[in-house]
């Protein structure tokens, strides 16, 4: 025979003096204006984060897939931006890496670093920009080809040979004059950054994967330094 089902009720006065009881009255919640204009500061600054940040994920697309389209292959781009990402790994990290390729004394340090490309007459060269408290450098991820006299005077072309070099370019902060963000005018999410020495010298560089982080440093920075040597 099934026992009855039992129904519980409101503790008796013996158990309630148990030292094992525990009871915890709930008291009726009432509605709080205090409360209420909390949770609704709460999900608007929530709702804020997330468009920041959606903002920031829709900016990092954009820029990483034109970063990809300045290069004469898309699918070639998407591979060396692997292949130099595990290069970084391997050898240390960026900061080794810049001071390998300038031979940056110890108290030269390195702020940051951008994915870009250099635009030269023989087209875009990736690599990356570097800008340290010292100096705005670019080095391309990978060795160029050039042609080599033989040296032979003889004006041969048969002569020429074929050499390999990294493309670096090294500017000292009291070297440079200014710092210009810039947008194509039939493409506006084509976005360059133009460095221009003392003595006039130009540079372009364009697809960023940080547009708006690299423009924000390069200029900080050269105000920063400017601004000391007054």
């Amino acid at each position: 025979m099934q026992p009855a089902a039992r129904r519980w009720s409101a503790p008796a006065a013996a158990e309630a003096n148990s030292p094992y009881a525990m009871p915890s009255p709930v008291q009726p919640a009432s509605p709080s204006k205090g409360t209420t204009e909390a949770v609704k500061s709460a999900l608007s600054r929530w709702g804020r984060k997330v468009g920041e940040a959606t903002r920031k994920a829709e900016d990092l697309s954009r820029n990483t897939w034109q970063h990809l389209r300045t290069a004469p292959s898309i699918a070639e781009a998407a591979v060396g931006r692997i292949a130099q990402g595990t290069k970084v790994l391997a050898e240390g990290g960026h900061d080794r890496i810049f001071r390998r390729a300038f031979s940056a004394p110890p108290d030269e340090q390195l702020r940051k670093s951008y994915a870009c490309y250099l635009s030269t007459a023989a087209g875009p060269v990736v690599g990356v920009l570097y800008l340290s408290t010292a100096r705005v450098a670019f080095c391309s991820d990978g060795p160029l080809s050039y042609e080599a006299g033989g040296g032979d005077g003889g004006g041969d072309g048969d002569s020429d040979r074929t050499e390999w070099s990294y493309y670096k370019v090294a500017i000292p902060l009291h070297r440079l004059r200014a710092a210009s963000a810039s947008a194509s005018k039939l493409n506006p999410a084509e976005k360059f950054i133009q460095l221009v020495s003392v003595d006039r010298h130009e540079f372009w560089f364009v697809g960023f994967v940080n547009y708006d982080g690299a423009v924000a440093h390069l200029q900080e920075a050269l105000s920063g330094f400017h601004n000391l040597q007054a």
